[in-house]
């Protein structure tokens, strides 16, 4: 949930995908959703000699399985909120897993 909701506040940014096929889509960052599906708009290919074929595209939808790296502007990220909740993520998950684990009773 952490990253869904962070990529959700990088909408109208620009960003750049790779995929697991080594295609590199840059763009405009338009949706996301819960299973980090992207959607990008005013798109680009980093190497359009070798993906001719995508010089046509302007808009598209990215499958969040086939993603490999996210690549976002240092400008655009918050890093201090990010570690926050990050931190305040895992300590929530720790007192979760601690309430689920049953407690050790001793028989005699």
């Amino acid at each position: 949930m952490l990253f869904y909701s962070f990529f959700k506040t990088q909408v109208g940014q620009q960003v750049t995908i790779e995929l697991k096929n080594d295609l590199a889509i840059q763009g405009t960052l338009e949706s996301v959703d819960q299973f980090l599906n992207f959607k990008l708009k005013d798109i680009r290919v980093v190497d359009e000699e070798r993906y001719p074929h995508m010089l046509s595209v302007k808009n598209c939808f990215i499958r969040g399985s086939v993603v490999r790296y996210v690549q976002l502007l240092p400008s655009t990220v918050d890093t201090a909120l990010l570690q926050d909740a990050a931190r305040r993520e895992a300590q929530s998950t720790q007192q979760m897993q601690q309430q689920a684990r049953p407690a050790n009773v001793a028989t005699a």
